[in-house]
């Protein structure tokens, strides 16, 4: 593990008095042509400012790509987010206190003996949980991996195994997870990032107390057939104990009881697309990323034996949409298509009241005549110059 100086462990200690001034887009990215290093770029995210959407900073990761994936899904209230290369199983910790001067501060990787993590939620505790795909080798027959409690700056605290061996004909790929505390319960989802694996269709619920793995449940199939193939992201809902599990074939389920000794799951929705990525719950509101179909949608929960459509964005036929994160007033959305598509940004504007979507046409490269900002063909302030994509992508906070 790369080691990190005194005053940046006093530093990572400092997390209630912090406040990013200014507003600002951070881009987990990668270059296109896998020759340069993976880089973290700010954007200016103010839209009254005149370098609105043009990149103000940003830190090169030394070594080769590793292939930029998720960061945590928003920007973390002590300042220092944490960033995964998938392809090489490295974390990274910035330090983003100050938007203009990035820094690198801690990295890590395999952790008792667990591989490639995926998905980062903070504890309470100040403390990161993680998910971790494999254990102890990687590829479609090795071992499932699990959960690792780490300290915000990648050290080991405690690890759990996902092998269940009263499911030992499912795939165990921990994916993604949404804690409880109040109820002492983690809950995580199966899919593997190398399809070559297979297909997942498991959530666990786990004690997070000593990270015990309590139960293993399978999604049942929807009206489609195969919607419950794949689970990714997990919501709490706002009564704090309902949970809603997206899947990336395109899938809604209904996770409840996750406190008790008998939880059960079901089918809420399928959407109308074969593949969707990263959603959002705002209120009560889920957006969900419709990656063949080219469209961020919006849905009505209120009632969720009747949830419904309110709102549509279509873009051009080059986009997946798959990466979305919204601010910290739940007001404005930004957009990716990862690696898989165009390699552009958007801002979208979310009304929380009525649960619709407008594309801000003024988020756009200079002199162009497309909504967007491109990542190709660019200069970097650390020195870059070509094509590059997007993958993770918060705003920055504004919490005085």
């Amino acid at each position: 593990m790369r080691k990190i100086s005194c005053l940046a462990l006093l530093l990572f200690c400092v997390t209630g008095a912090f406040a990013q001034k200014g507003s600002y887009l951070f881009i987990w990215a990668g270059d296109d042509g896998k020759a340069g290093s993976d880089f973290l770029a700010v954007l200016d995210a103010n839209p009254e400012s005149p370098q609105y959407g043009r990149a103000v900073a940003s830190i090169a990761v030394p070594g080769k790509t590793g292939t930029p994936h998720h960061t945590e899904l928003e920007m973390p209230a002590g300042g220092f987010l944490l960033a995964n290369a998938f392809g090489n199983g490295r974390s990274m910790v910035f330090d983003l206190r100050d938007p203009l001067r990035p820094s690198l501060v801690s990295s890590f990787g395999d952790l008792d003996g667990y591989m490639h993590p995926h998905t980062y939620v903070r504890l309470p505790n100040g403390h990161v949980l993680t998910t971790f795909q494999y254990r102890g080798g990687h590829g479609p027959k090795a071992e499932g991996g699990g959960l690792v409690e780490v300290t915000p700056r990648g050290e080991l605290v405690r690890s759990g195994s996902a092998m269940d061996p009263a499911a030992a004909a499912e795939l165990i790929r921990p994916y993604s997870l949404v804690v409880l505390p109040a109820f002492d319960r983690v809950v995580t989802t199966n899919t593997a990032m190398h399809e070559a694996d297979g297909n997942g269709r498991t959530v666990q619920v786990w004690r997070l107390s000593d990270l015990k793995l309590l139960r293993t449940m399978t999604l049942p199939p929807g009206p489609a057939g195969s919607e419950h193939q794949n689970p990714g992201e997990l919501k709490l809902l706002a009564d704090g104990r309902t949970i809603l599990v997206h899947t990336f074939s395109c899938g809604l389920y209904q996770l409840d009881g996750v406190e008790t000794d008998q939880p059960s799951v079901r089918h809420r929705l399928t959407f109308k697309d074969t593949e969707c990525a990263v959603p959002l719950r705002i209120g009560t509101f889920w957006v969900q990323t419709l990656s063949k179909t080219h469209a961020l949608a919006s849905f009505d929960l209120s009632d969720p034996a009747q949830i419904r459509e309110v709102s549509r964005l279509t873009f051009d036929d080059k986009q997946t949409p798959h990466w979305i994160s919204a601010d910290q007033d739940g007001g404005r959305i930004v957009m990716n298509s990862g690696e898989y598509g165009d390699h552009r940004l958007f801002i979208v504007n979310f009304d929380k009241k009525a649960g619709t979507l407008a594309l801000d046409t003024r988020f756009r490269d200079p002199g162009s005549d497309r909504p967007g900002v491109s990542m190709d063909g660019k200069s970097w302030p650390h020195g870059f110059r070509g094509d590059a994509y997007a993958h993770g992508a918060v705003f920055a906070r504004n919490d005085r």
